[in-house]
């Protein structure tokens, strides 16, 4: 696709952002590893940010946000709706700053990640899903905090950014990142540092079949919007949006090469292969882009496939170790 140049006007996000991210996150946020996959077919590259402190990518976004906040809309403190590594994220950002934390999670959230983010120091909200975005605006309202967004953010979308740079920097001549798409905010980020750094790189977003809004929206042109019932039937629950971003959107259709979509059992047996093999647990929404890669291996060369997350319900992952690897 690739349809305007990465630093075209109307685009939120350019690469100096995501480089003055860096430099802004870099006392909170790991620097993750990047892992030879040898057990899979071809080469595959694991970028673990499962192996952040909340277990997710979602850190990098949360902190660069809070950052950038001036010291007494900061003091305020913060609100978030999140079904759940975003809200962790904003609740670790948010305690490492001495701010308060409120996080509007759904009726459905997953209950690892709702206890995770109240051990965190976050006041949670629990509220319907199809509510979740209203309930924090109230919050924001009433209580002067500043809304912090899961990935509709120009500073969420930048900090996501910078695990590309770090990539980039471990391993020369790659030629596909498979990202997994959700509201579109890592991979918005990860697209403008590729395109900018190695424009030979592809950049390839991964999404359940049950929840392909953002391919939908990329093949027809404009934003497409799953009704909730549908994407919540997918395991992976961090890619449950119904529709990306209003600012990731021209992100993705200037910088994305192209979004696969991948079965539920395949993610369950990319996560009981990551487990087992490369002894890494990761969340299914996190093993999109393995589950991509070992279904059509040929296809991506030199690949790097983004962990995006760790934090997976024990019971899903009992479900997937039932997957022969």
């Amino acid at each position: 696709m690739r349809t305007v140049s990465p630093g075209a006007p109307g685009l939120a996000v350019t690469a100096g952002d995501i480089v003055a991210a860096r430099a802004r996150i870099a006392g909170d946020v790991v620097r993750t590893p990047l892992l030879p996959a040898s057990w899979a077919p071809g080469e595959l590259w694991l970028k673990a940010e499962s192996l952040q402190p909340v277990g997710a990518f979602k850190l990098r976004g949360a902190v660069n946000a809070i950052g950038r906040l001036r010291p007494g809309v900061r003091a305020r403190g913060v609100v978030t709706h999140s079904s759940g590594n975003h809200g962790q994220a904003v609740a670790w950002a948010a305690r490492a700053a001495g701010i308060p934390a409120v996080i509007v999670m759904p009726d459905g959230a997953t209950a690892v990640k709702v206890e995770a983010t109240r051990e965190l120091g976050a006041e949670v909200v629990m509220a319907p899903a199809a509510r979740r975005e209203r309930v924090a605006d109230t919050v924001r309202a009433e209580r002067g905090m500043t809304l912090i967004p899961p990935y509709d953010h120009a500073d969420v979308i930048a900090g996501q950014g910078t695990l590309a740079l770090e990539v980039l920097e471990d391993l020369d001549d790659i030629d596909t990142l498979l990202v997994p798409v959700g509201g579109g905010g890592l991979i918005s980020g990860v697209g403008i540092a590729v395109a900018a750094l190695s424009p030979r790189t592809r950049v390839i977003g991964v999404e359940p079949e049950l929840a392909a809004d953002a391919r939908a929206s990329l093949a027809r042109g404009h934003r497409v919007e799953w009704e909730a019932r549908s994407t919540a039937r997918t395991i992976a629950d961090g890619t449950r949006t119904t529709v990306v971003g209003e600012l990731n959107f021209p992100i993705m259709r200037a910088t994305v090469d192209d979004i696969v979509t991948v079965r539920e059992d395949e993610i369950l047996a990319a996560v009981a292969a990551l487990t087992r093999r490369s002894r890494l647990v990761v969340e299914p929404s996190g093993a999109l882009g393995v589950a991509a890669h070992l279904a059509d291996p040929a296809r991506y060369g030199r690949a790097v496939a983004v962990l995006s997350g760790g934090n997976i319900d024990p019971a899903v992952l009992f479900r997937a170790l039932a997957f022969p690897v």
